[in-house]
Order: C-alpha cells, then sequence, then structure tokens
C-alpha cells in the first residue's frame, strides 16, 4: 500500500510538472509566433509566464511597444482562464480553439502620454481627411484640437487601470477602468471574439450592443483647460465646439438634431455617464435617421441614456456633404529674411524657431488670433509661447501648421 501510494505521489508530480513545462514551451512558442506576425508594427514582451492547473496562464510585467506609437503599453498581470487545463492545452495548440467560456483579465496597466503620442512618420500624410467629430477646440486657433500634450499639461502623465474580457455562450463583456480618465463597459449579445482573426467579432452578431461610458470627471477638467487655452468664455467656448461638430458632420453628409447638439453639450460641461445602445450591420450602427421632410413635431426614441434617464429625438438628418475648405495661403507662411535697422517686429520662418527659444515672438493664426509672449518650445508640429498671466507663466501650445505669420522681436541693428 506504501508503495502503491508512493507511486501515486511520484506520478502526479510527474504530471503536474510535465503540464507546467508543456504550458510553458507552448505559450512561448506562441507568443514567439505572435512576436513575428507583427515585427512590421510592434514588439511583443510576454515578460514572464506562470500558468495553475486550473487552466489559467498569466504572464507577469510585459508590454508591446506599438511603432506607431512613442510610448509602450505594460502591464503587470495578464491572466487568461480558460476553464479547465485541458481547454488551455488546446487553445496553445490551436489559438482559434477558443472554449465557449473563457476570460482576460489585465491588471496594472500603464501607458505614459508624450507631447506627440503618434509618431510624425503616421501623422504625415498628405491626403485631406475629414475634421475629427469628437475633439475639442483646445488653443488660441480654432482649428486645434485636444491632444495628449494637453492632457500631460491637464496633470495627466499617463494612463493606467485595468482591462477584462469575459466570453460566455450567450454574450461578450469588456471593460477598460483608468484612474483619471474614466471606464468604458461594452455589453454585445450574441458576439464571439477570434483570437487569430480580431475584427471578425464586428460582424459575429446583429443583436444591439451596450456601451457604457463614464468619465470619472474628465470633462469639467477638459472644458475649463481648453477654454482657457482658446482665450474664451466657458459659455463661448462651448458655442465654438458646437460649431466645429457640426462642421464636422456637414463634411460628412448629416446634420444634427437641436436634441444631440444639447447632448454633446451638457457631456462637454458635467461629464457623468453616457449609455448608449447600438445596432451592428446598420448604417451608423443604427443612430436614426431622419429626412428633413419628416417635420418638425417627428419624435424618435431614445437609444441614448444620460446619467440613468433617456434622451429622447437623438438623430441625424442627411444633408448634402459641405467640404470643409481650407485657404492655401494659410498653409505656408511669409519670411522676410531682411534685418531691421530699428527696433521692431520682423519676418522669420517657423523652421528656424527652434533656433529662436527664449526670445520674444508673436504668432498670427488663420482666424486671425495673435499670440505674443516668450517661445518656450518647439517641434515638429508644435510651439509653446509662454505669458505671463496674473503673476505667473502660461504656456500656449500653438499647432505650427495653422500659423499664418511668425515674427519675432528685434532690437535693430547699428548702422
Amino acid at each position: 500500500m506504501k508503495r502503491l501510494l508512493t507511486l501515486l505521489i511520484i506520478l502526479a508530480l510527474v504530471g503536474y510538472l510535465t503540464f507546467k513545462g508543456g504550458v510553458w514551451w507552448l505559450a512561448d512558442q506562441q507568443f514567439a509566433a505572435a512576436d513575428e506576425a507583427v515585427d512590421e508594427v510592434g514588439v511583443i514582451d510576454h515578460g514572464s509566464i506562470r500558468s495553475g492547473i486550473s487552466g489559467t496562464l498569466t504572464l507577469m510585467d510585459g508590454g508591446y511597444e506599438d511603432f506607431r506609437l512613442s510610448q509602450p503599453l505594460k502591464f503587470g498581470r495578464l491572466s487568461f482562464d480558460a476553464g479547465s487545463p485541458i481547454a488551455l492545452v488546446n487553445v496553445l495548440l490551436d489559438p482559434s480553439a477558443l472554449p465557449m467560456q473563457w476570460s482576460l483579465d489585465g491588471e496594472q496597466l500603464s501607458m505614459a502620454l508624450d507631447e506627440a503620442l503618434l509618431r510624425d512618420w503616421v501623422t504625415a500624410t498628405n491626403e485631406v481627411q475629414d475634421p475629427t467629430l469628437f475633439a475639442p477646440v483646445c488653443g488660441p486657433d480654432h482649428r486645434q484640437q485636444l491632444g495628449s500634450g494637453d492632457l500631460l499639461r491637464l496633470g495627466i502623465t499617463g494612463l493606467t487601470g485595468e482591462a477584462l474580457i469575459r466570453q460566455n455562450a450567450s454574450e461578450l463583456y469588456a471593460e477598460v477602468t483608468t484612474v483619471e480618465t474614466g471606464s468604458i463597459e461594452v455589453l454585445w449579445p450574441g458576439a464571439r471574439f477570434d483570437l487569430m482573426n480580431p475584427t471578425d467579432v464586428f460582424s459575429s452578431s446583429t443583436q444591439p450592443v451596450t456601451l457604457n461610458i463614464r468619465d470619472g470627471g474628465l470633462m469639467r477638467r477638459i472644458s475649463a483647460y481648453c477654454a482657457r487655452e482658446a482665450g474664451l468664455e466657458a459659455g463661448e467656448w462651448t458655442r465654438v465646439v458646437m460649431k466645429s461638430f457640426r462642421q464636422a458632420l456637414a463634411t460628412r453628409g448629416y446634420r444634427p438634431s437641436d436634441q444631440l447638439i444639447a447632448l454633446y453639450r451638457q457631456w462637454l460641461a458635467e461629464g457623468g455617464e453616457l449609455s448608449i445602445e447600438l445596432a451592428p450591420g446598420q448604417p451608423l450602427w443604427g443612430v436614426p435617421l431622419l429626412a428633413a421632410e419628416a417635420g418638425e413635431n417627428r419624435t424618435v426614441e431614445p437609444f441614448i441614456t444620460y446619467n440613468g434617464a433617456g434622451v429622447p429625438d437623438v438623430f441625424l438628418t442627411p444633408i448634402a456633404p459641405e467640404p470643409e475648405e481650407v485657404p492655401a495661403e494659410a498653409m505656408e507662411p511669409v519670411v522676410d529674411e531682411s534685418d531691421p535697422a530699428e527696433p521692431g517686429w520682423q519676418l522669420a520662418a517657423t523652421d528656424d524657431a527652434s533656433a529662436l527659444i527664449g526670445q520674444t515672438v508673436r504668432v498670427t493664426l488663420e482666424n486671425g488670433n495673435v499670440v505674443e509672449g516668450r517661445l518656450g518650445s518647439v517641434n515638429d508640429k508644435r510651439m509653446e509661447v509662454v505669458r505671463l498671466v496674473d503673476g505667473g507663466e502660461v504656456a500656449y501650445p500653438i499647432a505650427i501648421r495653422l500659423i499664418t505669420r511668425f515674427e519675432i522681436w528685434r532690437r535693430g541693428q547699428n548702422p
């Protein structure tokens, strides 16, 4: 009996070690194949690999570096639960063989923010692009929009949080929760996620998908910051953003309803929780489209809930697209190479701005606004002009492409 018990213990130990070693080797091989598949756009660091007899695979202290971004995405712990050891081995042998029920839990996720999160070679393009729909005006020129550099100046130096994906036979659930920027939840009945073809999830179900967005107080901070950067009162800044939103929709051939404008305005000013029910496979994901001939007394049932209350009459009206026109003269600054004999403003080239840091400059933007102050910093896309405000200094970020006139104060030359 003692020998039998000893044999069983040895067999169990051998089986356990074989399982652990096999899972580690299979996982390492799959991540090597995945890294090779994405080698043109990024690098995968799976970190240390651990496994559990219950069917879990855990990665510790790894990350993913996308060449299109200036900062990598890091994780402290990434855990995949297949439900059983057999299901886990099957997935490692064939990643497309996901079980009917599984979950992926990410903890200590983080990405540092940079002044320009997207690398220059990604954003540089000669193609004419439609203006962004939901991008608040955030600068002296009303064509400037909120970017990662603005979040840095708001004190948000990075994104940190947790993520969860849970799949079962009836639905797919996903959520991302961050420390300072709120959370997003998605609940999609009937949807299935394919590890080998992630984009197929968008055609995997025709049932309505529910999207919940919570801003965590971020929108109030953004509104106050962007209004200040634009040099406007809060109400006037909001009107400028609404005008930009209308123009962005008009270029796509739509006009927003008054209730949609009111909802967007309220979200900008106060933030809160939005719950949106979308219809996959439908035009605009089921956002209601009403012809102008439908009359002013039309009623549209709410598909958006704001802070727990349904918002009716949110819809779009198709119109003839109105292309955004950009003056050709706004694309290149006028440069004057002459040296002044007397003190005054002298035209300069923005290409030479990096050599003028610390000097007094005056910038004229496309909309006629003028910003004057000390040149604080310059990169390929932006320059910062520092001004004294109430005894302190405020740096105004300005997109170089929006500058029509760049001048530097010269003390003059002796004859």
